[in-house]
């Protein structure tokens, strides 16, 4: 059982940066996630007030009077928490932000992303900065500094790296997953009952606060459906087929899933090395906790011989590099490759400056020279914009498997630091 209330949340550093030059600053993520404490923790080394609208007082107040709720502390932070349950208060929050251009007079949460529906588009653009906010990662737990993208970019900071943890290790991790909450709970069930649970609420009362679609219901089937297919490159028609819908009514229904933080899509990665990349997405719950919960796989039914094991590891391994580049020094895009030959790569990293870390996921603690083949295709292809391509597997050794190419334990993700630099 992990104590959420003693981790640090990594990305806090930028939000303090944020408050002190931008007017409005947005913490975005899924419900209880931590958003909420981490906007009061905000209040306490400066004046301010914070408001929920979860409460039914100050939704009722934020919905008939929007300017006058927006100006309640003049003098200090405004925190309001849950802003997409009354998406007209953006509107009183740029003309208030155009009035008083300081920095810092708002700092507001959303359980759904801000930018995505159609009430609140690019309504405070160049008065807000978007903060994204997700489960704890890996890192935020084992309260382990710095970022796994930062080192992937350093030549050699990486290597000689060694671990502890054994495959059932990973797939323990993997299953719990990183909302504080389940992470409070003793079991793996009772982390799955909490799971359900809160599946349940967010489909009574986020999906109908912010959509008009006609089967909300069916989210979760949907969700699932999603689930099963994590770590393949999404087939829209044959989800559509599986969810009983037309294809031409599935977009709204798999958009707001990710507008709600359950699902985030890992694009395809587009480069123009050959003309036969393919341009379909991956999809992948945004948390592994969730997507064991949804696919009913607890530990004791994921072992060596499951099938399911890997993708929820690489479900595991896509959501801590999405976490992780919430705070890491490199802004890489993350994206995944693949072509119609069948060449792939999980995860591709991209630095501004065009270099390239690729990296692969694999469920066994062993490491074969074919486990490489997709890395060294893009080394080739690449050149010199590749800087290093990583399998990361359950075992407890680091080896080189190619020139560039270095096979590590899963846990440098968290366990390599800025201080293990050779």
């Amino acid at each position: 059982m992990v104590d959420s209330g003693m981790i640090q949340r990594l990305v806090a550093p930028r939000i303090v940066e944020a408050l002190a030059d931008t007017r409005i600053v947005v913490i975005q993520g899924a419900r209880q996630v931590g958003k909420s404490t981490l906007s009061q923790q905000m209040l306490v080394d400066r004046p301010g007030i914070s408001v929920t609208l979860d409460d039914p007082a100050s939704l009722d107040f934020a919905r008939t009077d929007p300017t006058g709720f927006v100006e309640q502390a003049p003098d200090g932070l405004f925190v309001i928490d849950e802003l997409q349950r009354a998406p007209e208060l953006v509107i009183a929050l740029k003309a208030s932000a155009d009035r008083d251009k300081r920095p810092g007079r708002f700092l507001v949460t959303g359980s759904a992303n801000l930018l995505e529906l159609s009430s609140t588009h690019e309504s405070l653009a160049g008065r807000a900065e978007h903060i994204d906010l997700h489960p704890f990662s890996q890192r935020e737990i084992e309260q382990s500094p710095g970022s796994f993208i930062d080192l992937a970019f350093a030549t050699g900071a990486l290597s000689g790296h060694s671990s502890e943890l054994v495959r059932g290790d990973y797939i323990e991790r993997a299953s719990a997953g990183g909302y504080p909450e389940a992470l409070q709970r003793k079991s793996s069930r009772r982390r799955r009952d909490w799971y359900d649970a809160y599946l349940s609420q967010i489909v009574r009362r986020d999906a109908v606060d912010i959509s008009g679609l006609q089967r909300i219901t069916d989210l979760p089937r949907l969700l699932r459906l999603v689930a099963a297919r994590m770590g393949s490159t999404m087939v829209w028609s044959s989800l559509a087929a599986d969810a009983g819908m037309p294809r031409r009514t599935l977009d709204p229904y798999t958009a707001l899933l990710e507008t709600l933080y359950l699902t985030h899509t890992l694009p395809a990665w587009e480069v123009n090395l050959t003309s036969r990349e393919t341009k379909q997405p991956k999809v992948f719950p945004v948390d592994s906790g969730l997507a064991a919960t949804l696919l009913g796989a607890a530990p004791s039914s994921l072992g060596p011989g499951s099938a399911l094991s890997g993708a929820l590891l690489e479900c595991f391994v896509v959501g801590e590099l999405r976490r992780q580049q919430s705070w890491a020094s490199t802004r890489a895009t993350l994206r995944h490759y693949r072509d119609s030959r069948g060449v792939e790569v999980d995860a591709v990293l991209e630095a501004p400056d065009g270099r390239v870390v690729g990296i692969e996921v694999k469920s066994a603690a062993t490491v074969r020279a074919k486990d490489a083949s997709g890395l060294s295709v893009l080394r080739d292809r690449l050149g010199d914009r590749f800087v290093a391509g990583y399998i990361l597997h359950t075992g407890r050794s680091s080896v080189a498997v190619g020139e560039r190419i270095t096979a590590l334990p899963m846990d440098a993700l968290w366990a390599a630091t800025p201080r293990s630099l050779a």
